[in-house]
Order: C-alpha cells, then sequence, then structure tokens
C-alpha cells in the first residue's frame, strides 16, 4: 500500500550578509595611501608612523574598489584621466614583523573589470588595516585592450 503525502518546502532565502544599511550603520574611517606609479613600503607603517600621502574617508564595509577609486579621483586631479590604472594592496598588522601588504585588486578608469564590485568586506579588510593605492596615469602610447583607444 503506497501513502500519499505532502512536503512543505520554505523558501528560506538567506540575507545578503554584505550589503550594510548605510542610513542605520555609523561608517568607518578607511585610511588610504595613494602614490603614483609606486605602492608605499610595508616599513613606511612600522613604529606607529604612516606615509604623507594619507586621504580619509569616511565609509563602509560594503563599499566598492570602485566607488573608493571614485572618491580618490576627486581629491586627486591626475588619477580622473580615462584608463588611469588603481592597484590596490591591503596593509595590515602583522605580530611578528610589523605590517604586511598582500595585493588585492587592479582597476582601470572607464574599463568595466569583474574586480570592480568587490568590497572591502570581501578583500578581507578588518578595521584597522590600511588601504594603500598605487596610481599609474595612462602613457601615451599605452593601448587600451578591447578598445582599440589610444591615450
Amino acid at each position: 500500500m503506497a501513502m500519499l503525502g505532502s512536503v512543505v518546502v520554505e523558501d528560506i532565502s538567506k540575507p545578503d550578509l554584505d550589503k550594510i544599511d548605510r542610513e542605520k550603520t555609523c561608517p568607518l574611517l578607511l585610511r588610504v595611501f595613494c602614490s603614483t606609479g609606486r605602492h608605499n613600503s610595508p616599513m613606511d607603517y612600522t613604529n606607529g608612523n604612516t606615509p604623507a600621502n594619507e586621504l580619509q574617508i569616511y565609509t563602509w564595509l560594503d563599499a566598492t574598489l570602485k566607488e573608493i577609486a571614485g572618491l580618490v579621483k576627486e581629491v586627486n586631479p591626475d588619477a580622473r584621466r580615462h584608463g588611469t590604472v588603481f592597484d590596490f594592496s591591503l596593509v595590515y598588522p602583522d605580530k611578528y614583523r610589523g605590517y604586511r601588504s598582500r595585493p588585492v585588486s587592479t582597476i582601470v578608469s572607464g574599463q568595466k573589470n569583474p574586480d570592480d564590485n568587490k568590497t572591502l568586506t570581501q578583500i578581507r579588510f578588518t578595521i584597522g588595516d590600511y588601504l594603500d593605492i598605487s596610481i599609474t596615469p595612462p602613457s601615451r602610447s599605452r593601448v587600451i585592450y578591447g578598445r582599440g583607444n589610444k591615450f
């Protein structure tokens, strides 16, 4: 004899943990250090010192790298040109060596990149870390791939 039964399946969708209600959540202070064409050395962050090229941004952990690059462009006229390369590194404390640096991503202004939408949470940023950005303006002979334009 076969038994008939019914199963109730509930759609319990997980809340998006990366989304933050910016109206209800207090922003954090993101300390960003920008240099043209190079990264700062991890040694520049030792003994309570930091490089002089600091930009302080109040933002949230769901801020994207593209959003941060846009804020850098607002205060750095050299970074506004189409084709400017933003190379992000995370600088974090290491209990044995002072500070360490880890490359995170590279995005190009004016080009779509999968890493544009990476958030601070996704790059494993924790409060107290620094963001180091190497800004490389486009050169005249450089070809932007996929578009064929020369800058």
